[in-house]
């Protein structure tokens, strides 16, 4: 009742004469996984004799070139997983509940004969959580515990149906009971049989999904005692020590096994590793090396994609990514790290298009959500901003509150909307969002307090940013960051002393104490103390470091220099941060308006400007910049077009409106003049204390009072004319 045919074995059931057509390249692939697995069993265990009703005559016949010798214990296993994988297929096939019988006993006989085989182990617990006989399954492993706890092969078959449930159970209470299960039983493996790396293996990955991360250490460790260049124990052993923030310990860890035994997935990692550690040069290099010695390996272009991107080596990340986007066009990651890329080399146009199609290929990804916002607001598009991270909080806050993504997700959401009312001056609004932050958690509850205090300082509400501050100490009196938020409050309010003694209480003579004495400089500063603020900067540059982190050492000190009319200084500490930083928004700006103020190398000026602009395009305050420059070069029709589009982005600044007024001025139009002069000295009442400069208030006043006496006569002049 047999047939052959060219691409399959047509199997024929004596009992209903039902045709079931089983691939016989998936039998074969079953079966020389088993001949792989069974072969590390010792020829000492004796063989056993197969049951005839192993294989029902009536129901299969194969060529007796295909049946294995029965005279090993590697052929019987081999023959006997074969034959529960036919029995398994003809049960996928017909869902008849003796087929799934027969392929358990099948698959129980390979186990017994080899009792380490993974591939077995899983066939089998698998084909229990088919059948639906899971409780039977475990019921007959633990009757057997029962009688002789120390039996392995029972063990290692719990621990496998418990990883099998895993799957199905969704987190919260019923996962967390299976794990506990499954450790249960791969511990006492372990303890067993030290030699099963494979169950010390599963073992570690248990202790980290209950983040028990110490003992998933020290299984790991204890791998590597006897097994150094266990490939799988170090990419688990790098994961956890990458999860737990040691990257040196990852790096270290990395560098000693693929120096001398380099793999592309140990040379993937270490790029991992040296991203974590700020190492980009050699990210760079690990994913080069793991993508030449296996290029088909997709990820490993990935993460050379990744690393240039953050080394802002946009053309060939670019390039990369454009690469990729062949290789996998459906990938929505691809096109959206296009998307970024286009974004910082402000080719907002192909940016949008390639957030299209991320979009497309994962529609309410909450990445591509974020990256839309991002893009609206590097195009001014304010309000499209706000509208899609409104609708991203929408769509987490639906979420289960079990989900383990769904705080994180808010936490980001909540900061940048809260963010972007911030830019358009809905402070409000901002901090109703930051309260929402708050709720989340007290790691969001302390990040968001310090943002309503800041907000509260934007908005010029000193006493309400002040209350805020009081209120975080009150909560959280030892937190440094909140108490560093709140003594900088101190330092706006003219309570330099008192800002200054909670700021040195915080020095601890270590690399952490440059950002402590850059607030103490600020404080200073604020109120108008320029040598101790030079002081405090001069300890902050002397602390080991990289370059790049006295950038914001050289800006403040910069800053100081130019309160004090010392412009030459000033300018050679704005150089020093552009030299390594050329695309220094802040710095650009402040060097460029500092130029155009004293009237000198305007040309220059502009061009700083311009580039500050080139990477924050919708900035008050560099449009502000830029117009001050075209008046002072007597573009006066530029200049009233930039300060306006400022005016609109900063509608409460004090300064914009007096550049407005001057340019009113001097083309004549005095009303306007008035009426932008009389809006500066309103907000210069409104400003913080250590922001009011006297000297500009006062002329601000003369220009005023002189103007309105001007409009007077002018008016008088009229009236009396015939």
């Amino acid at each position: 009742m047999t047939a052959f045919r060219p691409h399959g074995i047509l199997f024929v059931s004596g009992a209903d004469m039902n045709l079931y057509r089983i691939s016989f390249v998936a039998v074969l692939a079953g079966a020389f996984g088993a001949a792989t697995l069974a072969k590390t069993t010792q020829d000492s265990v004796p063989a056993r004799k197969t049951e005839a009703s192993t294989v029902p005559q009536e129901q299969f016949v194969l060529p007796n070139s295909a049946l294995p010798k029965k005279d090993s214990v590697r052929a019987e296993a081999y023959f006997n997983y074969t034959m529960g994988h036919i029995y398994e297929q003809q049960y996928e096939a017909t869902s008849r509940a003796e087929y799934a019988t027969s392929a358990i006993e099948a698959y129980k006989k390979a186990y017994a004969l080899d009792p380490k085989s993974p591939v077995i182990g899983e066939r089998l617990a698998e084909m229990y959580w088919k059948a639906q006989r899971i409780r039977e399954a475990v019921a007959e492993a633990q009757e057997i515990l029962k009688r002789n706890p120390d039996d392995v092969q029972s063990r290692r078959l719990l621990g496998r149906i418990y990883l099998r449930s895993l799957g199905d159970l969704s987190s919260g209470s019923g996962q967390s009971e299976t794990v506990g299960r499954a450790i249960e039983q791969y511990r006492e493996i372990n303890r067993l049989d030290p030699t099963d790396t494979e169950s010390a293996l599963w073992l570690a990955r248990l202790y980290r999904l209950k983040n028990e991360h110490d003992k998933a250490e020290q299984v790991l460790r204890g791998i590597l005692k006897t097994d150094p260049e266990n490939e799988l124990a170090v990419e688990q052993l790098t994961q956890l020590l990458m999860d737990e923030g040691k990257s040196a310990e990852a790096v270290a860890l990395l560098e000693g096994t693929a120096g001398h035994s380099p793999s592309p997935v140990l040379l993937d990692l270490l790029g991992d590793a040296y991203t974590q550690a700020h190492d980009l040069a050699k990210a760079e290099q690990a994913y080069r090396k793991a993508q030449e010695l296996d290029p088909s390996e997709l990820s490993h272009q990935r993460g050379l994609g990744q690393t240039l991107l953050a080394e802002e080596k946009y053309a060939e990340a670019l390039a990369v990514f454009q690469k990729l986007s062949d290789l996998m066009p459906d990938d929505s990651d691809v096109y959206l790290r296009i998307a970024q890329i286009y974004r910082e080399l402000h080719q907002l146009d192909k940016a949008e298009s390639n957030l299209v199609k991320a979009r497309q290929y994962a529609p309410g990804s909450l990445e591509v959500m974020y990256n839309e916002a991002m893009l609206y607001q590097a195009q001014g598009r304010y309000e499209d901003a706000i509208r899609v991270l409104s609708d991203g909080v929408t769509g987490v806050k639906a979420q289960p509150a079990a989900q383990p993504t769904r705080r994180r997700s808010l936490a980001i959401l909540y900061q940048q909307l809260g963010q972007l009312y911030r830019d358009t001056q809905n402070y409000q609004a901002a901090v109703f969002t930051y309260e929402e932050l708050g709720r989340l958690g007290e790691e969001e509850d302390r990040r968001a307090r310090m943002m309503i205090m800041d907000t509260y300082r934007a908005a010029k509400d000193l006493p309400k940013a002040l209350a805020a501050g009081k209120e975080a100490l009150g909560k959280y009196p030892a937190d440094p960051s909140i108490r560093a938020s709140h003594a900088l409050l101190l330092g706006e309010s003219g309570q330099t002393e008192d800002a200054v003694k909670i700021l040195r209480a915080q020095l601890r003579g270590n690399e952490a104490d440059r950002e402590v004495y850059l607030n103490i400089a600020q404080v200073y500063e604020r109120g108008r103390r320029y040598k101790e603020a030079e002081e405090s900067v001069r300890a902050a540059e002397v602390l080991p470091g990289q370059a790049r982190d006295n950038e914001m050492v050289w800006f403040l000190l910069g800053a100081i220099y130019e309160r004090q009319k010392f412009f030459d200084k000033a300018e050679e500490q704005f150089r020093k941060v552009l030299a390594v930083n050329p695309k220094s928004a802040p710095v650009l700006n402040y060097y460029g308006y500092m130029l155009g103020d004293l009237g000198i190398r305007l040309d220059e000026a502009e061009a700083l400007v311009q580039r500050a602009l080139k990477e924050e395009p919708f900035s008050g305050a560099y449009l502000d910049s830029l117009g001050w420059i075209y008046f002072k070069q007597g573009k006066l029709a530029a200049s009233e077009t930039t300060l306006r589009k400022a005016v609109e982005r900063e509608s409460h600044d004090a300064t914009i409106h007096s550049h407005l007024g001057d340019l009113y001025a001097k083309m004549g139009r005095g009303d306007l003049a008035a009426a932008e002069w009389e809006k500066s000295l309103n907000e210069w009442r409104r400003s913080l204390p250590a922001d009011v400069e006297p000297e500009k208030v006062a002329e601000l006043e003369k220009k005023l009072s002189q103007s309105k006496r001007r409009l007077a006569q002018k008016s008088t002049s009229s009236v009396a004319k015939p």
